[in-house]
């Protein structure tokens, strides 16, 4: 396997924080991580990267990082209305979408250009446009690196929620995803519910959309709204969208009836996170080196030849001030190493 030592994680994550990594170990497929059990490797700290599109580098990281490129498309199972495909957990999610796109295989062409790789896309539970990973989840490989064995899970068994999963919560830094099956429909399943896909569909006079009309469609709106990374360091959102207590929401719009409310259940509501940013006067605020993006609230940005602790800084004020004007608390989606 390749090992770099002292080496920048510049090109590794999408904020493009230039910090130093002391051993960065390229894994290329599972036997790589069967040889680093045998040689003891998990039983010291170590981290994990995956595309780095979620995930903000605050100072140099001295545990050794695993990269993981493990590569492979592989049709497991194909009926007259569906499919089953095995990605591997190097593979990079956008790369993913327009291969099912092409295929005519239905259920992920809402989460087009969604930035990072495959294997990373269920601990976050990834979502977007109306849909979320969960809605053609099948099943993953993980390997224990506590046992040295590898394991299978399937829906009810990563306990997916909110951008949530098993693996975020009592799996945390116990397992690395080497796999993801996703079962996805051959039968034309078009879902252009949100808004923002209607008023692009409409504005091409498309009627009868397919698959790669809506893929296309997500595509010029994620473009439109969310800076490239590869111009502009960012992680996409930064804060999730809370889930509070009817009540308080209630209490909120009584005040601002402008804001949208969504239930989850009969007490409890998701507000817009980008909505409490906007209304709190962060939208578009810059500061020397990082900022909140001018079209998106929800998207911290740096502009170059910052640090990370400053990005950080800027979410803890944004964070408080939230809390303090609307009694909210604004969770962080990125991680923060």
């Amino acid at each position: 396997m390749l090992s770099e030592v002292n080496t920048s994680l510049l090109p590794y994550n999408t904020f493009g924080f230039d910090v130093q990594a002391t051993e960065l170990i390229k894994i290329e497929n599972k036997e790589q991580l069967v040889n680093l059990y045998e040689n003891g490797f998990f039983k010291s700290p170590f981290r994990v990267i995956s595309g780095g599109s979620n995930l903000l580098l605050t100072q140099n990281i001295q545990e050794p990082i695993l990269l993981i490129r493990i590569p492979g498309i592989t049709q497991k199972e194909e009926t007259d209305g569906y499919v089953l495909i095995e990605f591997g957990a190097g593979e990079n999610w956008h790369a993913t979408v327009l291969h099912c796109v092409k295929n005519q295989f239905f259920g992920i062409e809402n989460m087009s250009l969604i930035p990072g790789c495959i294997g990373a896309a269920p601990i976050q539970n990834i979502g977007a446009y109306g849909t979320e990973l969960k809605d053609v989840f099948h099943s993953l490989s993980a390997y224990n690196i506590q046992t040295g064995k590898f394991e299978n899970f399937d829906l009810q068994q990563c306990q997916f929620g909110y951008r949530d999963s098993f693996f975020k919560q009592q799996g945390k830094g116990k397992y690395i995803i080497t796999s993801v099956t996703l079962k996805l429909s051959k039968i034309a399943k078009i879902n252009t519910q949100y808004g923002d896909i209607q008023n692009a569909l409409i504005q091409k006079n498309i009627t009868n959309p397919t698959i790669k009309d809506v893929s296309d469609a997500v595509i010029e709106i994620r473009k439109s709204k969310l800076p490239d990374p590869a111009i502009l360091g960012n992680s996409g959102s930064f804060f999730k969208n809370p889930v509070i207590e009817k009540s308080l929401a209630e209490k909120i719009q009584a005040n601002h009836p402008d804001l949208k409310i969504f239930p989850v259940s009969d007490e409890w509501v998701k507000i817009p996170a980008a909505w409490l940013i906007e209304k709190s006067g962060w939208k578009g605020h810059k500061r020397s080196h990082v900022g909140v993006h001018e079209k998106q609230a929800l998207v911290l940005v740096h502009y170059g030849g910052g640090k990370g602790s400053e990005i950080q800084q800027l979410a803890t004020e944004i964070q408080t001030d939230v809390a303090n004007k609307f009694n909210v608390h604004l969770e962080f989606e990125v991680n923060i190493w």
